[in-house]
């Protein structure tokens, strides 16, 4: 009896590294959260990585830890090591395009989340309207109903896709609780964990941003 590849599990350095590549340059707190370690853990990779040359930390107002040249390559070379060695690629690429058929529906939400027709003209949405801001929210939590079983195929793919549902959820529940700023406004919203999951995608599956 054949038994069952058992799923590959992401390392910690590499989580990091790669987190960093798919959000750019950030504050340590943000890039615990994305990856799920405590600020402490998360920091010590970050230290580990600076001293390999891989990711480097700037100072300043508008500073944090960001990916050097050398960490984009290593970080390409292992992502690419992974899939291959996990044979994930087929199962990725079939959920990637699912993701962009969900795509466009998620940024039309996001625009109708801050903008709405007030006397037959296009305003910022200051989200005086509850009614409206929940018929909206109640959009979005039909969008990530359909989402879910996306979320749940790169998952299975790859555990390290795991994150993302939570997150999307996480950011869902608080936006629902009264937190607003978890749509679209937060580095923890919605639409910046699915922005995030776009890049990790594109990036992991070597297809540059057009």
């Amino acid at each position: 009896m054949t038994r069952p590849v058992p799923a590959r599990t992401t390392s910690t350095e590499l989580l990091v590294l790669h987190t960093l590549r798919c959000v750019g340059v950030s504050g340590l707190s943000r890039v615990a959260g994305a990856v799920g370690l405590t600020e402490s853990d998360a920091e010590s990779e970050l230290i580990d990585l600076a001293v390999a040359g891989l990711v480097t930390r700037a100072s300043g107002d508008f500073g944090g830890w960001g990916i050097t040249e050398a960490g984009r390559v290593a970080d390409a070379e292992r992502i690419a090591d992974e899939v291959a060695a996990a044979g994930a690629r087929p199962r990725l690429t079939v959920a990637f395009d699912q993701f962009l058929l969900l795509n466009p529906e998620l940024l039309d939400l996001c625009t109708s989340w801050q903008t709405r027709m007030t006397g037959g003209a296009m305003t910022m949405n200051d989200h005086s309207d509850p009614s409206y801001d929940a018929r909206v929210l109640d959009r979005f939590t039909e969008f990530h109903r359909r989402a879910e079983p996306v979320c749940a195929e790169l998952s299975a793919a790859l555990p390290r896709f795991q994150r993302y549902p939570v997150r999307l959820a996480d950011a869902l529940a608080r936006a629902g609780a009264g937190s607003l700023e978890y749509v679209t406004d937060s580095t923890s919203s919605y639409h910046t964990v699915w922005f995030q999951l776009h890049e990790d995608l594109l990036t992991t599956l070597g297809i540059p941003r057009h």
